[in-house]
């Protein structure tokens, strides 16, 4: 490789996890995002991919991505999605508030402190 810069498209350097699913496999494997950009990841981990393989990537506030390896090299791969995603979602904090299913907990009042006495009917010692 060449120390010149090639690329033309903007990418975040970040650390967070994505999930994994290489094509027909069922199993779903946790690996560390590098970098990511609008149109491709570098991932990180313990999953043997070989350039051209099929992947389903699941990332935070993003969703469902699907893409192909387009390089490894030892535990890293380049992923080249099919579409273009907004990358800066990944970084915000995860939402979880307008997933479907999820309920979020009410108030609660049960165990709340008592309100403070008077001081003019508190008794002296």
């Amino acid at each position: 490789m060449s120390a010149v810069e090639t690329r033309t498209v903007s990418r975040d350097s970040l650390f967070l996890l994505a999930s994994i699913r290489v094509e027909q496999d069922s199993d779903v494997h946790k690996v560390r995002v590098r970098n990511l950009s609008d149109g491709g990841m570098m991932g990180e981990g313990n999953l043997r991919v070989k350039r051209g393989n099929r992947l389903e990537i699941e990332l935070r506030n993003v969703g469902k991505i699907e893409g192909s390896v387009a390089w490894v090299q030892d535990n890293r791969f380049g992923i080249a999605f099919d579409d273009e995603i907004d990358s800066t979602q990944a970084r915000k904090p995860k939402v979880e508030m307008d997933s479907p299913g999820v309920t979020t907990a009410e108030s609660s009042y049960a165990h709340r402190a008592p309100t403070a006495p008077e001081p003019q009917k508190l008794r002296k010692i």
